[in-house]
């Protein structure tokens, strides 16, 4: 566990944090890494006793992914919904994992799934949200090709978040792939119009544009690093903010 932050006052109210299925995986080659979800459930805890309300969304690569399916000759929207049902074991994984160390938490699908979870409801989302509740947003928009990174810039417009929170594997964004190119520049803030005319790969263009029509900033920090996520939210040091306006 990170240095406790409570000391620091939190620079958001409510954020929607949004988790690849793949960054559960740990070590592992499928599935979900205990000690992994644990951990992540455990920064979650310190994030919440700062008094920020938390809103997750999670992929579902780590068990299927719908557009990977339809390559492999699968029908796009068989392949997508069965992308959704893996949203919803992890966003049940993680419910689990908040549950053992005493965090309230909600999972609300976009599909109906009453005797595993609740309906997603915008209202009643806020409401959890309000409560001091975890409300983890599973199966997508609902709709297919949509991807989790459209979730979760739709859910985090939906309860009008402060910031959308992009997990990854790396400490921010790049202007080349830090792991193949040592002499790669990580920027500290980026405009949205920089990401969509650099191309970077900081979310998928449908999810980029919706945040930037929205205004809704976003923050790219490493999940890997341990303490990076309860530090996101009082220090905007951590990874790279995208933002409207001049950089």
């Amino acid at each position: 566990m990170s240095e406790p932050t409570s000391n620091q006052q939190p620079i958001y109210k409510r954020v929607l944090l949004k988790l690849s299925g793949e960054a559960l995986m740990g070590s592992q080659d499928y599935g979900i890494d205990p000690a992994v979800i644990n951990r992540v459930a455990s920064e979650i805890k310190e994030v919440i006793a700062t008094g920020v309300q938390v809103g997750i969304v999670i992929g579902g690569g780590n068990i299927f992914r719908g557009a990977g399916l339809a390559q492999g000759g699968m029908d796009r929207v068989t392949g997508d919904h069965m992308g959704m049902l893996a949203t919803v074991m992890n966003s049940l994984a993680m419910q689990d994992a908040l549950t053992k160390i005493n965090v309230k938490a909600v999972v609300m699908s976009a599909l109906e799934m009453n005797q595993v979870c609740e309906q997603y409801v915008q209202k009643k989302a806020i409401e959890h949200l309000e409560n001091g509740t975890v409300a983890i947003f599973a199966a997508g928009t609902g709709n297919p090709y949509f991807t989790t990174d459209s979730a979760g810039s739709l859910r985090a417009i939906e309860i009008k978040a402060d910031v959308l929170m992009k997990a990854t594997k790396v400490d921010g964004v790049y202007d080349a792939d830090p792991v193949t190119n040592p002499d790669a520049k990580k920027f500290t803030t980026l405009t949205f119009d920089e990401v969509l005319k650099r191309k970077l790969q900081v979310m998928d263009t449908t999810a980029v544009v919706l945040c930037q029509e929205q205004k809704m900033p976003l923050r790219i920090f490493n999940l890997n690093t341990i303490g990076d996520l309860p530090k996101a939210v009082v220090d905007t040091s951590i990874g790279t903010s995208v933002v409207l306006g001049e950089s």
